[in-house]
């Protein structure tokens, strides 16, 4: 049931199973405005299993983070009409599965771009000036002053031109940045600091190498041992879009070889990443996959999955950039 002006809010039963989103007052209080009957996940707890069938269970409409939604899924819960996708990564939701069982989807791309994008210059600038081991050393007591080096003027790699990969881009014209882009989708509007490349060309012209495409079979182990040997030994690899583009098996050796000189990853093929010897290494930045974790772009994507409820459609798997 769609929400007409001057009309009261629905009582469609629609659950909210991201965690960010129930705990954010703003997009409680505007989904409650259309949705009298709803049903928040306040457990801090990222819902699996049954857990995730009960807490979903009589819903015709939902709204999920980062829960695997498929086949197993959707076939115990006959009611489900609806899911709406809280950010811009729908490789946890099984789409043939949706279309097989008449779900619709909603999503939007190009929500968090902004947010995204800030962390990858940080990501770019922290390496190159080897903040993360400076500051474990100030806090042991060690006092040294390596060389680092600008991201002014350097070329730097961006494989997915997207939304978030365009935003990357454009904060790179203020450092004076030439751009390598890479992309399956052809772009005919391409600012004039920013030219395309093959993969191979990229990775070893880039001082910085940023990934931004969707995860799909295709992109699986994108940047693999091979791809890895293509880079500088000096390059430093940033990773803020899904951690399945990465063979870390292959980076590690990578990184503790000294063949590249740095990685920055938001996001690992498990999370979090518990043991991995990514985790020992002094020159790999790490955060908790806080790419889209800032106030402004969880309220575009909240708003983004409340407009989603209503708009939904079926659609085909995204290929080449987020």
């Amino acid at each position: 049931m769609t929400v007409t002006a001057g009309a009261g809010p629905s009582d469609d039963p629609v659950a909210v199973t991201s965690r960010s989103f129930s705990r954010h007052p703003v997009l409680r209080a505007e989904l409650l405005e259309q949705y009298s009957n709803v049903r928040f996940n306040d457990t801090g707890v990222e819902l699996r299993g049954e857990e995730l069938v009960s807490f979903l269970a009589g819903c015709e409409k939902a709204i999920t983070g980062l829960e695997p939604i498929d086949d197993a899924l959707l076939s115990r819960l006959p009611e489900l009409r609806v899911v709406s996708k809280v950010g811009v990564g729908i490789d946890m939701i099984d789409l043939e599965a949706l279309r097989r069982h008449g779900v619709r989807l909603g999503w939007a791309r190009g929500t968090n771009a902004s947010s995204v994008a800030e962390l990858v210059i940080m990501f770019a600038i922290a390496a190159l000036r080897h903040v993360p081991e400076l500051d474990r050393d100030v806090r042991q007591g060690i006092w040294r002053q390596p060389k680092g080096r600008l991201l002014s003027g350097r070329t730097v790699g961006i494989v997915g031109f997207g939304a978030v990969g365009r935003a990357v881009a454009g904060l790179l014209r203020g450092f004076g940045c030439p751009v390598l882009a890479h992309d399956v989708v052809e772009h005919g509007d391409v600012p004039e600091h920013v030219r395309f490349a093959g993969l191979d060309q990229l990775l070893a012209s880039s001082d910085v190498v940023s990934l931004h495409v969707a995860l799909t079979d295709e992109s699986r182990n994108l940047i693999d041992a091979a791809a890895l040997s293509r880079m500088r030994d000096d390059a430093v690899l940033i990773n803020t879009a899904r951690g399945g583009l990465v063979d870390e098996h292959a980076l590690y050796d990578a990184l503790a070889s000294g063949h590249l000189g740095a990685a920055c990853l938001d996001v690992f093929a498990q999370e979090p990443p518990l043991e991995h010897g990514l985790l020992e290494l002094p020159n790999v930045f790490l955060t908790p996959h806080i790419g889209g974790s800032t106030e402004e772009a969880i309220l575009a994507m909240g708003r983004a999955a409340i407009r989603g409820l209503d708009t939904a459609e079926v659609i085909e798997q995204p290929g080449g950039s987020a």
